[in-house]
């Protein structure tokens, strides 16, 4: 897939007339009449035009997110001052996005754009950041094997996953394994799927480990025995 690099320098080159290999696209004239203002681009004017029946929309580059790549040899060129900050394309998949090419961030179907502020010549810490167009766009779905999520803490990226742990009604003693390279919980939630109960959003203790028995129920100042039955939980986490 060729990747498609659309800033809004870009764009203003494009529209004005300067040297580019491509083609603008319009169902109208285009003209450079937009000078000493603050529109690098006005198609109001289609609005005056007598067939109204027909919906006029800005065409924005589809992309994959999962896979995307950026040619960080252009951030040498002048039409690329921004270090790609603020630039918008519409993400076609769901995952998370390419290692090395900023935060690696979970994404879905959707608008979306590189922040990258106040970081000259790197995207290293740049993060793909949902603008919205769809019901998905920016939500994190929790499964059973390691999810990125969309919060951080100093810096340090925030995990999570879901899984079950099953209780005999005898012991306040149950088995929530730490994922692998998991260093603190940030957060945990208890819960019990169809009921609409919420158990808890704490444990009494818990040890990162495999073993059986690392956690305990209850809240941080009492232990509580939980009756006998499968409970669902999301642990919340960070690695180094």
């Amino acid at each position: 897939m060729k990747n498609i690099f659309l800033n809004i320098a870009g764009m203003v080159l494009l529209f004005l007339g300067a040297n580019a290999n491509a083609q603008v696209l319009s169902n109208g004239n285009v003209t450079s009449a937009l000078a000493n203002t603050n529109f690098f681009m006005d198609a109001s004017n289609f609005e005056g035009l007598a067939n109204t029946s027909y919906g006029r929309g800005l065409g924005f580059p589809r992309t994959n997110l999962t896979t995307f790549s950026f040619d960080t040899g252009a951030m040498d060129n002048t039409v690329i001052v921004s270090d790609f900050d603020g630039m918008v394309v519409y993400n076609t998949a769901t995952g998370n996005t390419a290692a090395g090419q900023g935060v690696s961030t979970a994404v879905a179907p959707g608008f979306y754009y590189f922040s990258n502020p106040g970081n000259p010549g790197n995207i290293t810490n740049g993060r793909w950041t949902p603008l919205g167009g769809s019901a998905n766009a920016g939500k994190v779905n929790i499964l059973p094997t390691e999810t990125i999520t969309n919060t951080s803490v100093n810096s340090k990226q925030v995990y999570a996953i879901k899984g079950t742990f099953t209780t005999l009604g005898n012991s306040t003693a149950v088995n929530i394994p730490a994922p692998a390279g998991m260093t603190a919980m940030y957060g945990i939630t208890i819960y019990k799927a169809g009921t609409n109960v919420v158990y808890d959003r704490s444990l009494y203790s818990y040890t990162v480990a495999t073993t059986n028995g690392n956690a305990i129920t209850g809240s941080p100042s009492m232990s509580v025995v939980y009756p006998a039955d499968t409970y669902e939980y999301v642990l919340e986490y960070l690695k180094q």
